[in-house]
């Protein structure tokens, strides 16, 4: 006896897909939904620990059962203007000015590192922006995908369009990491240069602000030469630097 073929009427195929489509976009919304309450809250109330933080723990106990980050959240204005203004002048020299993202950069970031990655370099250029960095540290995790950046493009307008400039950089200076496992500038500061985030020098200032781009290597590493150098770079800049 002959098994009969079982055909799913095309309608039904269609109408599944579009059930399927229609699904995945409502999933998408209140996911993006889920980032600005958290924005919200953010605007009053400080997180009690960032993705970095967590991710960095789990990984700091997969050797030590017993370690842990340091951390010590400070407010705005207990955070030394050198600081501030070495991190703009470092980082993001258009903070003040931009709605979240530069496209610009990151186009000339992207064209600088294919060409450093042709001539075997491991040399990178980054084109995030402040904003862009707090989204990332504070709510993503810190394996790199092409999902990853969209959705740290994403939080970044949210981060812009529902917080003040003041706060995006308080936030990013109580959370961003320097070493191994210190996070925010009142750990970085004890750390390095055994002071508070309010007593920064402006050349500390400056180290601080040049270490951020690869705060394990330097935790490492030492006050290499091109710190040195890149150091005495933005310790110039920063006093042409305006501050939220």
């Amino acid at each position: 006896m002959r098994l009969r073929k079982l055909h799913w009427p095309n309608w039904n195929r269609r109408q599944w897909i579009r059930n399927l489509l229609v699904g995945l976009v409502i999933f998408f919304l209140l996911y993006q939904l889920s980032f600005m309450a958290r924005i919200l809250w953010y605007q009053q109330f400080n997180p009690r620990a960032s993705s970095f933080m967590r991710a960095t723990i789990k990984e700091l106990r997969a050797e030590d059962p017993t370690a842990s980050i340091v951390h010590e959240w400070v407010d705005y204005e207990q955070i030394n203007p050198n600081l501030i203004r070495a991190v703009i002048a470092s980082e993001d020299s258009n903070f003040l000015y931009h709605d979240g993202v530069e496209w610009d950069a990151i186009r000339d970031a992207w064209a600088y590192n294919r060409a450093q990655a042709s001539k075997g370099s491991t040399r990178r250029r980054g084109g995030s922006t402040i904003t862009q960095q707090l989204a990332k540290n504070l709510f993503l995790s810190p394996k790199r995908s092409y999902a990853r950046k969209a959705q740290e493009l994403l939080l970044a307008y949210m981060l812009e369009l529902m917080l003040s400039k003041k706060r995006i950089m308080e936030l990013y200076l109580n959370i961003a990491q320097w070493g191994n496992r210190h996070f925010g500038a009142q750990a970085a500061a004890q750390r390095y240069f055994n002071t508070g985030a309010g007593q920064l020098s402006a050349q500390q200032a400056a180290q601080l602000a040049v270490m951020l781009p690869n705060p394990r290597y330097y935790d490492s590493h030492g006050a290499t030469p091109y710190l040195r150098q890149r150091t005495q770079t933005i310790a110039q800049r920063m006093r042409l630097v305006e501050t939220p």
